[in-house]
């Protein structure tokens, strides 16, 4: 069966976020009073697998192996 899926991942607590701290000064220069911005990226992938399990297992597996890194990211699937 066909499935599809969308992964996204982040930065654990007390990571740094240069990106995020970039965005957040940006916004202070605009005029907006944010206290915090945090940065996430969202994975939308197509598979082929032989059940839903079996496409949650094969993701994760993307995941540890190349899509996030464990020491530094959190990271959630759905499955559709």
């Amino acid at each position: 069966m066909k499935y599809r899926a969308e992964i996204t991942t982040e930065l654990k607590p007390g990571m740094l976020d240069p990106e995020g701290a970039t965005i957040q000064r940006a916004l202070a220069h605009l005029g907006y009073n944010v206290t915090s911005v945090g940065t996430a990226k969202k994975l939308l992938i197509e598979l082929e697998a032989d059940g839903i399990d079996d496409a949650r297992e094969m993701l994760d597996e993307m995941c540890k192996k190349m899509l996030a890194n464990p020491v530094i990211h959190n990271y959630s699937i759905e499955v559709q």
